[in-house]
């Protein structure tokens, strides 16, 4: 089991994806998304100037290709639609392939303004080949929690991210994880509202 740690240094509730009673991270994070197993947790802290600040955690229950994910009816809700709630606009389940094996970037927070794909954002985003799903998450967003002052080893600055911690160190943030609730506890950082 890994724990893989990085800063998110953008929050709209698009990467990761706390809603409908899963949490997946489909879009961002190409290296986690391409070498995360089951099991695994992923955690999200908070960027400058509230460093050592928790997001978001999540165990991965499900690992899923774009196609899969695209066609599973649990995750219709995760498709963007900007007619519906703000938690809707913001889905992640924007990829798929058309009948001649290109992929499709639907209209979401990754394409352009208007729509149109951002080949940027697609050649990134499935080059992590997989979405990851979790049952067992918890999201505070822009209520996020400070992290123990003896778990700061846990990724606050910069981009990439950091997976290497001891055994030790891995029991302590599981300890301590397990002390938290579950689901989603506040709102995105950068929703505004």
């Amino acid at each position: 089991m890994k724990i893989h740690s990085y800063v998110v240094a953008r929050d709209f509730g698009f990467a990761p994806n706390p809603f409908f009673d899963y949490c997946t991270l489909a879009t961002c994070k190409p290296i986690i998304r391409r070498t995360a197993q089951v099991g695994d947790i992923v955690i999200g802290t908070r960027a400058s100037p509230k460093d050592y600040e928790l997001v978001f955690f999540l165990e991965i229950s499900e690992i899923c290709t774009f196609e899969q994910y695209w066609q599973d009816p649990r995750f219709i809700e995760k498709k963007p639609n900007f007619s519906a709630s703000i938690k809707h606009a913001f889905g992640d389940n924007i990829y798929h392939k058309d009948s001649k094996q290109n992929w499709v970037q639907e209209d979401s927070h990754h394409t352009n303004y208007d729509g149109t794909p951002v080949k940027e954002n697609i050649d990134k985003d499935t080059s992590g080949l997989n979405v990851l799903i979790a049952k067992n998450f918890s999201y505070w967003g822009r209520e996020s929690i400070p992290i123990p002052e003896d778990l700061r080893l846990i990724k606050k600055i910069g981009p990439g991210h950091k997976s290497d911690f001891n055994n030790l160190q891995k029991l302590k943030i599981i300890e301590w994880l397990k002390t938290l609730p579950s689901g989603v506890q506040g709102l995105p950082i950068d929703w505004g509202v």
